[in-house]
């Protein structure tokens, strides 16, 4: 039976045969050790770009005590003045001076923001695209910190104008702005607006780690449509259809805007 089974398998007929099984533990273990130096290694880095984003944001928010009343009674023009506004709690005046400052020292900390997180994408591109983003890296500053202080503008400055006076006279009912839930509304539309201004931006960055392609984004730009028609329902406060197409014109230029950038983005690397 031993001696039939060594028996040589006629030419042709052979079947490969299975390779011999690694030594147990050894490379297992070597990928484990690895992944979790290379987790260590993002999270460290990680760590110390928060840090440095923290610190600025802490430096900018105390340096804006300093102008925040005046900062609030620019704000609050669109509403007729702060002698249009009330407060109803022992304690809104300070939640709204801190909001008011921590948007200041978070508009003033920004490309100090932008820069830690652009190096933190730093090791996903190669060789030549870090030499690039090292020389361009004051220029993709300045062009993203613009872009959300475009943003920030085109809120206050067009669509603040366009709604205020359109929520204060709705029904002919007298209202009475209250001065915590007015710069809540102010801020925080100043700030989303701020930050879809930054799109064409992140999809360059998108792009250039091919996680989207600008054939992608152009295919798909009947969805992109859909989507901004629901986050400008969501950020505009009122429900007519001007207000919404006042916010939706700049966010499909952006769309476009931001295939461009994708296009741009990928160009054939040397």
């Amino acid at each position: 039976m031993n001696s039939a089974a060594r028996q040589p398998v006629p030419a042709g007929t052979s079947q490969p045969r299975k390779p011999a099984p690694p030594p147990a533990g050894d490379l297992s273990s070597m990928s484990l050790r690895e992944l979790w130096e290379g987790i260590q290694e993002h999270f460290n880095e990680l760590r110390k770009r928060l840090m440095v984003i923290v610190i600025s944001l802490l430096v900018t928010t105390f340096g804006s005590f300093y102008f925040a009343q005046i900062l609030i009674d620019w704000l609050a023009i669109p509403a007729g003045g702060t002698e249009k506004l009330i407060a109803l709690e022992v304690t809104e005046t300070v939640g709204v001076f801190m909001r008011v400052s921590l948007l200041s020292g978070l508009i003033l900390a920004l490309p100090i923001v932008i820069y830690e997180i652009l190096a933190f994408l730093l090791p996903a591109l190669n060789e030549d695209e870090r030499r690039v983003f090292n020389r361009n890296a004051p220029v993709v500053t300045i062009i993203a910190t613009l872009l959300f202080l475009g943003g920030a503008a085109f809120a206050y400055f067009v669509m603040l104008p366009v709604s205020i006076p359109f929520l204060t006279t709705f029904l002919n009912i007298t209202t009475t702005l209250r001065l915590g839930s007015y710069l809540n509304f102010v801020t925080g539309m100043m700030f989303w607006l701020g930050i879809g201004f930054e799109t064409p931006i992140i999809v360059y960055f998108l792009a250039r780690l091919n996680l989207v392609s600008a054939s992608a984004l152009l295919k798909g730009w009947r969805v992109a449509v859909v989507v901004i028609a629901i986050a400008a329902a969501m950020i505009t406060p009122t429900v007519d259809p001007v207000n919404m197409a006042l916010l939706m014109a700049p966010l499909i230029a952006l769309y476009f805007i931001s295939v461009l950038f994708a296009r741009i983005a990928q160009k054939p690397r040397r």
